[in-house]
């Protein structure tokens, strides 16, 4: 199904719970389809935040150090000078 964004504002809880249902609802302005209104995924669902640990697990945090201060002010500086 798909409805304008007025007619969406006016019906959300509707057109949330025909979603959740597994019903596609496209919102569109002015006939173009903007938005497709979908459910999420159980473990987001069901707060167990599964999928973000098992990203975070898959994406570990880079161990190096950040570069010293010095180092990036050099950096922004020679860039500036590249833009005279």
């Amino acid at each position: 199904m798909q409805v304008n964004v007025l007619e969406a504002k006016n019906n959300l809880s509707q057109l949330v719970n025909r979603a959740a249902a597994g019903e596609d609802v496209v919102i569109a302005r002015r006939g173009v389809p903007l938005v497709r209104l979908v459910p999420v995924s159980a473990d987001l669902a069901h707060g167990t935040g599964a999928a973000i640990v098992e990203w975070l697990d898959d994406h570990p945090h880079a161990t190096r150090s950040p570069r010293p201060a010095e180092q990036v002010d050099a950096a922004i500086e020679a860039e500036r000078e590249g833009w005279e």
